[in-house]
C-alpha cells in the first residue's frame, strides 16, 4: 500500500548500524559461555539455533539500544549480519526467542551477575571508604506484571505486580543481590533470607523490626536504619563530631 508507514516496533536496516552495546558484551562473552550447554539437553534432535548465552547477549543488547522496543524487534537484529557476527548468533525465528524464557533457567545467571558485582572497584578510597566498606542499601519497588503471571496476583483479580528485593553496594555502585517476589512479598522477610556477614545495611522504615535488627546483628553484620517517630529509646553513649565533620553541618550523635 502507498504510504504505508513501517511497523513501529520493528527496526530498519539503518539501525543496525546504530546498535550500541557490542564493546560492553564482550569482555562478559566469556563468562557466558558457561550457559551454553543449558537447557540444550531438551533438544534431542540437536536442532537447537538459539542457545542460553546467545540469549543473554540479545537481552542485554536490548537495554542498549532504545531503538528494540519488543521482542519482534529483538528478533529482527538476529537477521543482520554485524549481529550475528558479534555475538555469534545465527537467525532466529520469534517461535524460538518467545519460548526461551521457558527454556532457559534464569537462575544459571546467578553466578555470573554476584562475579561480575565482585570484580567492581570501589568508586572511593582512604578511612572513609574503610570505614564503609559493605555499606548496602536495601530497598523493595513494585512493578507491574504480565495478565498471565497468575502467581502475581495483588489487590484484585484485575491487579498483579511483582517485588525487586534489591541490595546494591553503594561504593561500588553495583547491585550484589536481588531477588523477585510477588507483590504483596514481605521486605522485611525477605532481607532476613538474603542477609550476609560483614555488610552496613541501610534501610527505611518499612524494615523497622527488633527481630530483623537483631538477626542482622546475630548474621555478623550492623545496620542504619529509620525508626518510626514514636520509638522509645535511650542514649546509650554520645560520639561528639570530630574537627573535620563539624563543618559539614552533621548532628552530634
Amino acid at each position: 500500500m502507498a504510504g504505508r508507514r513501517r511497523k513501529p516496533d520493528v527496526p530498519s536496516k539503518k539501525d543496525a548500524e546504530r546498535l550500541h552495546g557490542h564493546r560492553f558484551l564482550k569482555p562478559i562473552r566469556r563468562l557466558l559461555r558457561r550457559l551454553h550447554p543449558v537447557g540444550a539437553e531438551r533438544d534431542k534432535a540437536g536442532n537447537r539455533k538459539l542457545f542460553f548465552d546467545q540469549y543473554a547477549s540479545l537481552l542485554l543488547l536490548y537495554f542498549f539500544n532504545p531503538a528494540l522496543t519488543s521482542l519482534r524487534a529483538l528478533q529482527q537484529t538476529t537477521g543482520w549480519e554485524r549481529t550475528r557476527r558479534k555475538l555469534g548468533i545465527e537467525r532466529t525465528a520469534l517461535g524460538s526467542l518467545s519460548e526461551a524464557a521457558r527454556v532457559f533457567d534464569a537462575e544459571q545467571l546467578a553466578p555470573i551477575v554476584r562475579e561480575l558485582a565482585q570484580q567492581a572497584v570501589p568508586l572511593k578510597a582512604g578511612r572513609e571508604a574503610e570505614a564503609l566498606r559493605g555499606l548496602t542499601a536495601v530497598d523493595g519497588s513494585i512493578f507491574p506484571a504480565l495478565p498471565r503471571m497468575a502467581w502475581a496476583l495483588w489487590q484484585d483479580a484485575e491487579h498483579r505486580g511483582v517485588k525487586l528485593h534489591l541490595h546494591f553496594d553503594v561504593l561500588k555502585a553495583v547491585p550484589c543481590q536481588a531477588a523477585v517476589t510477588p507483590a504483596a512479598g514481605s521486605e522485611p522477610a525477605q532481607l532476613r533470607a538474603m542477609l550476609r556477614p560483614d555488610r552496613l545495611y541501610v534501610v527505611d522504615r518499612g524494615y523497622a523490626d527488633y527481630e530483623l535488627f537483631a538477626t542482622i546483628i546475630a548474621a555478623g553484620s550492623s545496620l542504619v536504619a529509620r525508626v518510626k517517630d514514636n520509638t522509645a529509646f535511650e542514649v546509650s553513649e554520645g560520639r561528639p563530631l570530630d574537627a573535620a565533620a563539624r563543618p559539614r553541618g552533621s548532628s552530634a550523635m
